[in-house]
């Protein structure tokens, strides 16, 4: 057995604003397992300047993982726990080398074209006019559930562009979920949570700043809009730091990306604490190729939650790789007909 991994640099089609900043590409890394003639792949999607693993030493931590293969995917795992992305990128290929397929990793009803997954439609931030032309179009597309960038812009602006939304469409007709990437200050967080309240949301992604626990848990315990957990979960590993993080800030829902938080298994760990803690979950994608995006989505088909999840991003970049994911009518679908254009 042996392995090798490559850079990848994804463009955009267009610069993609958070409250971070904008977004014109994203570097990721693709790790090829080798053995009896026979190749997996998977993809470390790690994303800078948020992924606790945007480290100097990440691609000397890949070349060490190459060099190490052959002591096997439980090890590895163990031993890459400061990595997440990683320890994402080796589940994946360790699954693609063992399936029949390298990119059918959980064969399933999805897989077979009977089912599909329910999707948010994303809007990033930009321009009011931009932003109002992205909910447009979503809407148009057939989304019933979209996902709006908030934070960056003038706070009054977005509340207009919700309040437009509203004006069209009720709570019952499309849902709306905002996200402010933490972009919110903690003295004044549940006053603008307030002010969202109108609208009928169904929930804000990390209002404030991660790490500020008590002002977290508070914000939780007051708000009139539910809140979940996303960058908060970065960089938490231990099981038992998990389960106090959630017993202290009782969040309404976690936002689970598997490069962020270990992968398969990591992702399962945070949904067993969320279910004992009777707290609600989805997973997300966090920027990957259409190789990762691929595995989650198969991934998150067999968890079988019938909340829309946030999979659609495979149309952001120029040079993805076309493969059988297809967004039609708000839902993801993979299509067994259509052929991956990436050669292992």
């Amino acid at each position: 057995m042996k392995a090798t991994f490559q850079k990848y640099t994804l463009l955009f089609k267009q610069p993609s604003g958070t409250s971070r900043g904008v977004m014109t590409q994203k570097e990721t890394w693709l790790l090829t397992i080798i053995q009896d003639g026979k190749k997996g792949i998977g993809e470390c999607g790690m994303l800078r300047g948020l992924s606790v693993d945007d480290r100097p030493d990440y691609e000397t931590k890949l070349q060490w993982v190459c060099d190490q293969i052959e002591k096997g995917e439980e090890w590895l795992w163990q031993q890459l726990v400061e990595f997440p992305s990683i320890q994402f990128g080796v589940e994946m290929a360790f699954r693609s080398l063992q399936a029949d397929q390298p990119f059918l990793l959980f064969p399933s009803e999805f897989t077979e074209e009977q089912q599909s997954i329910p999707i948010n439609g994303l809007v990033w931030m930009g321009t009011p006019d931009f932003m109002k032309r992205q909910i447009e179009e979503k809407i148009a597309s057939g989304f019933h559930c979209i996902k709006l960038k908030i934070g960056a812009i003038d706070f009054e602006k977005e509340l207009e562009l919700l309040g437009l939304i509203r004006q069209n469409f009720d709570a019952a007709q499309i849902e709306i979920r905002v996200d402010a990437n933490g972009a919110f200050l903690s003295n004044d967080a549940l006053f603008k949570l307030g002010q969202l309240s109108k609208f009928e949301l169904h929930s804000i992604e990390q209002p404030i700043a991660r790490n500020q626990w008590e002002s977290m848990s508070e914000l939780c315990r007051n708000t009139p809009i539910p809140i979940a957990l996303d960058e908060e979960l970065i960089g938490v590993f231990e099981q038992t730091e998990k389960e106090i993080l959630l017993q202290k800030v009782q969040p309404q829902y976690l936002i689970l990306k598997p490069s962020f938080i270990g992968g398969f298994r990591g992702t399962r760990e945070w949904i067993a604490l969320a279910e004992k803690y009777k707290i609600g979950w989805w997973i997300t994608s966090a920027l990957e190729s259409n190789i990762g995006l691929n595995a989650i989505a198969q991934f998150t088909y067999t968890l079988q939650n019938p909340m829309p999840q946030g999979l659609g991003t495979g149309a952001l970049y120029t040079n993805n790789f076309d493969c059988p994911l297809e967004v039609s009518g708000g839902q993801l679908w993979y299509r067994p007909g259509k052929q991956w254009d990436f050669s292992l």
